[in-house]
């Protein structure tokens, strides 16, 4: 089931998004009542998904971030992989949706494109056992770990490289049908085919980090973990049309601006 966010005439809402680009007359939203992060029944009230502005498929208090989780790309960057798994957060003022521009950032003039597998948290959480890792996540969405890479080298702390405002762009919709251990992970910028890997590529699975990060901290619904990105990251510019693409999912594309 595909769960998107929207907004349509200044009212926001949840909805089922069915059908796809070859169904005539498109994909539509079936809007639910309430929200996804508890039972929920459809209302029957249908939307032409082109009619609708999608939103970030959800608000998450923190986002979780997951660093050099692929080997190739840990050793791209000149580093190893590390012994336990490299943690950081971004803001939620950081999240931005389908579309939404992502903005250059004026202190930053290397800024790159990170594809990632991103986890949606469906419940309340801490101390996760292997075994019940499913059941604490909704779904899955395509994330964009923008980083200002010259301001993560300069400095120890990657508050800054990771945490501006949209470097955290999330979407189209939550995937909650999803066996995340073996899917294609693209980035193209501009159409150009940028990055190309599998989750299987992952050091640590879905399953370690959830284990590994409630071990520390409670998770709340909505919260997102954004689980590494494969090789190939490199630079966007101003005017770039950056696209994350994850297979079972969807393809989340947002232009690069410059900051006003």
């Amino acid at each position: 089931m595909r769960i998107a966010r929207f907004s349509l005439d200044g009212n926001v809402a949840f909805g089922v998004v069915e059908g796809d680009a070859e169904t005539e007359g498109g994909p539509v939203l079936d809007i639910i009542k309430g929200h996804p992060f508890a039972e929920f029944e459809r209302s029957g009230q249908k939307l032409p998904l082109k009619q609708v502005r999608l939103l970030p498929p959800v608000l998450p208090n923190k986002v979780v971030g997951v660093g050099r989780n692929y080997a190739e790309h840990a050793r791209e960057l000149g580093n190893e992989v590390p012994d336990v798994p490299v943690v950081f957060f971004k803001p939620s003022t950081a999240v931005c949706g389908p579309h939404d521009p992502v903005t250059y950032p004026s202190f930053s003039s290397e800024v790159h494109y990170e594809a990632e597998l991103a986890v949606v948290i469906g419940r309340l959480c801490k101390d996760v056992p292997r075994e019940r890792v499913k059941d604490v996540i909704l779904g899955y969405t395509c994330g964009n770990d923008v980083t200002a890479r010259d301001i993560q080298r300069s400095e120890s702390q990657w508050a800054r490289a990771k945490g501006f405002d949209t470097s955290c762009p999330l979407g189209p919709w939550v995937e909650t049908e999803l066996d995340p251990s073996d899917l294609g992970v693209m980035c193209t910028v501009n159409g150009e085919q940028r990055q190309l890997g599998r989750t299987s590529e992952m050091v640590r699975s879905v399953e370690d980090l959830v284990v590994h990060i409630t071990g520390a901290m409670t998770l709340l619904p909505g919260d997102v973990i954004l689980t590494g990105t494969p090789a190939g990251v490199g630079p966007l510019a101003v005017g770039d049309e950056v696209a994350v693409t994850i297979e079972g999912i969807g393809t989340l594309t947002n232009k690069v601006v410059k900051r006003d």
